[in-house]
């Protein structure tokens, strides 16, 4: 399974690109250390830094006309990577 899902491309991310920090949707069950692996091998830079969070699915309830659907957005645990000065990511290489 692989660790990093998809990059995040935010406007609050993209803000953050400038300073040298990236955003990313990784797997539930990665540490920091497969994280930073995986950014360097993937991408070719020198990650300094890793911060991870993990956000819990919301509730969401939808009103049919048969009956009353509940459930929960998925859960998802995101990854903020510093790497080097001097060293960037371009997510827009390949399109």
């Amino acid at each position: 399974m692989s660790v990093l899902r998809k990059p995040l491309i935010t406007e609050k991310a993209s803000s953050q690109n400038e300073q040298g920090k990236y955003g990313f949707v990784v797997s539930l069950d990665a540490n920091k250390i497969q994280i930073k692996k995986a950014v360097e091998d993937m991408y070719g830079v020198t990650v300094t830094k890793v911060q991870t969070m993990r956000y819990l699915g919301k509730p969401k309830t939808r009103y049919t006309k048969s009956n009353i659907i509940s459930g929960r957005t998925p859960e998802y645990k995101k990854a903020i990577v510093t790497v080097a000065d001097g060293e960037v990511i371009d997510f827009y290489s390949g399109i």
